[in-house]
Order: structure tokens, then C-alpha cells, then sequence
């Protein structure tokens, strides 16, 4: 986020655990990371790594260990929740732990968002929906069950 020009993540760097999430994905995911080709300098991240099941933190945990020999040069994050922070994966890698704060502010990450998330040609699509053309948006109601 140092520019507005850097991109976004795309969909093959970001894993989102949930405790329904298999050693499958999970594998994967590591194998993308950690074994070296020609997919430049990406930043993978697993977000809310805390969710996997023991038995599957158990086997990313040995996977890792044997893939991260091929490359020295990986760039991985791990986000998890502090609440849970005695979990298997955050217990695991706590030695690399890193207490994170936003270091910018809100609305320069807003700005920041609507420029990767705006729609460059208004046109008759369900972008045209969302406040100023962006492509994405949160709808909430503080009703539940009613059509959101």
C-alpha cells in the first residue's frame, strides 16, 4: 500500500482459514509459497490461521518445515486473532510474532481501497449500485433476516 499503483492481492496469495479448511488447501497454499518459481516476489497471507483444526495445523506445520528448505527468499504472513493466540499455528511460529498496528490512516487506506475497487466505466452493472462506481460494497442492517 506504498502506492496506489501497487495491486492488490490476487486470489492465489490469500488464504481465509475457517475451521472448515482441509490440510488440502492448506498444503496447497504452502506449496505455492514456499517452493520457488516464476511467480515474481509475491506476499502470501493466511488470514486467521487460529481457525484451523489441530489436525490440520498439525500437518501445515510439518509441511512447512520440509518445504521452507527450497526457498530461502519466502514472503509469508500469518494473521490471527490475539484472543487466540494460544492456538496451534500462532503457538507454533510465535517466534516470528510481530504485533501489528495499522501504521496508516483509515481514510488513506479508504482511498487506497476505492482506487483499486472503482469501476472506470460506469455502465448499466451492479456496480452502478454501490456508492461512487466501486465494484465491491458492505451491506448491513442492524435488523436481521430482512433481505440484505
Amino acid at each position: 500500500m506504498n502506492s496506489p499503483d501497487q495491486p492488490l492481492p490476487t486470489f492465489d496469495e490469500v488464504l481465509l482459514c475457517t475451521p472448515q479448511t482441509t490440510a488440502e488447501q492448506v498444503g496447497l497454499f504452502l506449496r505455492r509459497c514456499l517452493i520457488p518459481c516464476s511467480g515474481g516476489e509475491k506476499v502470501y497471507t493466511m488470514l486467521y490461521a487460529d481457525e484451523l483444526s489441530y489436525d490440520v495445523s498439525c500437518r501445515a506445520e510439518e509441511l512447512f518445515q520440509r518445504l521452507q528448505h527450497y526457498n530461502s527468499t519466502y514472503r509469508l504472513v500469518i494473521l490471527c486473532n490475539c484472543e487466540r493466540e494460544h492456538s496451534y499455528i500462532p503457538s507454533v511460529f510465535s517466534q516470528y510474532k510481530v504485533h501489528m498496528i495499522p501504521q496508516r490512516p483509515l481514510a488513506e487506506i479508504q482511498r487506497y481501497l476505492q482506487h483499486h475497487y472503482r469501476v472506470a466505466q460506469p455502465s448499466s452493472s451492479a456496480a452502478s449500485v454501490f456508492k461512487d462506481n466501486m465494484c465491491v460494497g458492505i451491506v448491513s442492517s442492524k435488523r436481521a433476516g430482512v433481505g440484505k
